[in-house]
């Protein structure tokens, strides 16, 4: 095993802000290159590496390569036996694991396919692992699949839906003196506000995972001038909901939601801006299951979107394994242990090597 510590340093000081990673897909490709035993392709700013052994089964290990942009000065430190930087833990420490099991172990027990991705931390149309899938579907084949995502070295499993919609409230313009003469449209946006800060989501539990659902205002647009009744105030509302819901009926429980808040009466506007369907867990595949048993540790819900969404739409049962504590995903403290990429590297070794 290589120093984890210091190839995860590495990733981290090459930056690969989503629709930017084509440097550190160049980085990826040529460590993966210099192993003979793999075959390796590139498509776009993915990088996929194939073992061909004619196995009985085959693996997926994915990870992707992008970050989310920075809250300020980006520096990458290792102090002691942590690395601190952006990216550290979402999700460079991962693609570190999955890089040294790449290139260290020629010959596994299951053929094993690692795709290195970008795109992941921005709308799904730009998912490089979906584009994948639709453009080539042939290298994603397996029997199962662990995605790298932060999870402090415990499964976590299948993952929740997402959707984003827009409301916009209409009014009437006025005068700031004269207000009873419009309709304030930000106004009327207040009891929509009132209503997401009462939400009280579903908790539902399947295959022993607990998911949580969430629905948060996550943008507040309006006004005109500093002396106008606005006559157009929207908010931006992401809806986290559990995978026993499809993308139809998670839209039909928020619109019923959000309708007693708003009337129509002035030309008020419920948009659709994206969705994504999530994944129940699938802790019952002999590979999975294997992987939850080496790990040590009970498995948990998945409280947010990934990819194992991907893979689970194309029958592939998939779930979530990696370094680094998920709470510190997309903060300024970043950072990832030693210990906890050796526990996932032996853990994910076992799981690839085991007779």
């Amino acid at each position: 095993m290589a120093d984890l510590l210091a190839l995860a340093a590495q990733l981290v000081d090459v930056p690969s802000v989503s629709h930017a990673e084509a440097d550190i897909a160049d980085h990826v490709q040529h460590e993966l290159e210099r192993a003979a035993h793999l075959e390796v392709e590139r498509v776009g700013n993915t990088v996929v590496a194939r073992t061909q052994l004619g196995r009985t089964r085959r693996v997926v290990l994915a990870g992707h390569l992008d970050t989310v942009p920075p809250s300020g000065p980006v520096a990458t430190k290792v102090v002691g036996d942590t690395l601190w930087g952006l990216g550290a833990v979402d999700m460079k420490g991962g693609v570190a694991v999955l890089l040294d099991l790449a290139r260290s172990i020629a010959s596994p027990e299951v053929d094993v396919t690692y795709v290195l991705y970008g795109c992941e931390e921005v709308e799904r149309r730009y998912n490089e692992l979906g584009h994948l899938a639709e453009s080539r579907p042939d290298l994603l084949v397996g029997d199962a699949a662990v995605l790298g995502e932060p999870t402090a070295g415990a499964v976590e499993a299948g993952c929740q839906g997402t959707m984003r919609v827009k409301l916009t409230m209409g009014g009437r313009r006025a005068h700031t003196a004269r207000p009873w003469t419009g309709v304030n449209a930000v106004h009327r946006l207040g009891r929509v506000l009132a209503a997401l800060e009462r939400f009280e989501g579903r908790r539902v539990e399947l295959d022993g995972c607990i998911f949580l659902e969430q629905l948060q205002a996550v943008g507040v647009d309006g006004g005109v001038a500093g002396n106008v009744v606005p006559d157009r105030a929207s908010v931006t509302v992401n809806y986290r909901f559990a995978p026993d819901r499809d993308t139809e009926t998670a839209q039909r429980a928020l619109t019923d939601f959000l309708a007693p808040n708003f009337d129509g009466s002035q030309g008020d506007l419920l948009e659709l801006l994206d969705v994504s369907s999530g994944a129940a867990p699938s802790l019952g595949h002999p590979v999975l299951a294997a992987l939850v048993e080496a790990t040590g540790r009970p498995p948990s819900a998945k409280l947010g979107w990934t990819d194992v969404a991907t893979f689970a739409a194309r029958g592939v049962p998939a779930t979530n394994f990696g370094p680094g504590d998920p709470l510190l995903a997309h903060t300024s403290e970043e950072h990832v242990t030693r210990a906890e990429l050796e526990h996932v590297h032996d853990v994910l070794a076992r799981l690839i090597t085991a007779r």
